[in-house]
């Protein structure tokens, strides 16, 4: 049972760090800038944390930046207000999820003018069905010698195997629905989790929609961010380096262009005074 146990938390923090880390904060919202070669990286590690649940980063952050420019309307591809329960907010998730990954729909340009991570070669390994299916079976390998006689552990493996998007669910229903808000956003978004623990951070939601580009989703005192405080050290160590954020709401500082090492540079430009992210919180 400890042996369960262990994997199953080792496997819901991994794969929810680089969720937040790498797709949401990197490819959603590009909150830091990295090499090509470091990119890569989490890259990788984000397939391999999430295994059968693995999400495309590019098909993500298309959906994840409608998300933020339609939050809480019809347009908004996953808020909990305009379905009776969270399978079906999770079911038209994936249907506009995979339109996107398979060309079937294309998103508007205004969603995908910013960098995307791509990576066609891992992206065809990770989306195989045969691929996921192994996955599967690797975790349910694991249970088979480790659960007995602790058969109802078993209960816990379709949580393995949908894992990136059952953690994504919990997010956008919750922090669209339950907890308090600090700001008026003109959207139901709300701050869940008062420590921020159990979804690394995710669950501040109403602080995120409030500042888009903030790195660190914690605002009052008793909040705790755990991703930005491992995000503050890997910039310490110049693995990632964060960027300035802006003052005003989801827009980024006024003139800064993000050199990649692939050779593209990316300038944003904003009406509001730019200040440099404030490690201290």
């Amino acid at each position: 049972m400890v042996a369960i146990l262990i994997f199953f938390f080792t496997h819901w923090f991994l794969s929810l760090f680089f969720h937040t880390f790498f797709l949401h904060r990197y490819a959603s919202h590009q909150m830091y800038t990295t090499s090509k070669r470091t990119e890569r990286v989490f890259y990788l590690l984000t397939w391999l944390t999430q295994g059968s649940s693995f999400l495309n980063p590019r098909a993500y952050a298309v959906m994840h930046r409608m998300h933020h420019v339609h939050s809480d309307t019809e347009q908004d591809p996953h808020s909990p207000h305009f379905f009776k329960d969270v399978m079906g907010m999770m079911v038209h998730t994936k249907n506009i999820y995979h339109a996107f990954l398979s060309g079937e729909k294309m998103p508007d340009p205004q969603f995908t003018k910013d960098y995307l991570p791509t990576w066609p070669k891992l992206d065809k390994i990770a989306d195989s069905m045969t691929v996921r299916v192994l996955f599967t079976l690797a975790y349910t390998s694991f249970y088979i010698y480790f659960a007995p006689p602790n058969y109802w552990l078993f209960l816990l493996l379709p949580i393995h195997f949908l894992m990136g998007p059952v953690q994504g669910a919990i997010v956008n229903w919750c922090g669209h629905k339950y907890g308090y808000a600090n700001y008026k956003n003109g959207d139901h978004s709300k701050n869940s989790e008062p420590f921020g623990l159990l979804l690394l951070g995710e669950l501040f939601q109403n602080n995120h929609h409030k500042q888009g580009t903030n790195p660190n989703f914690a605002r009052k005192w008793f909040e705790l961010d755990p991703t930005f405080q491992v995000m503050k050290v890997l910039h310490l160590l110049r693995i990632i380096r964060l960027k300035p954020v802006a003052i005003n709401d989801n827009v980024t500082a006024p003139g800064i262009t993000v050199q990649h090492s692939h050779g593209k540079s990316h300038s944003h430009h904003a009406t509001a005074r730019s200040r440099e992210v404030t490690h201290s919180n």
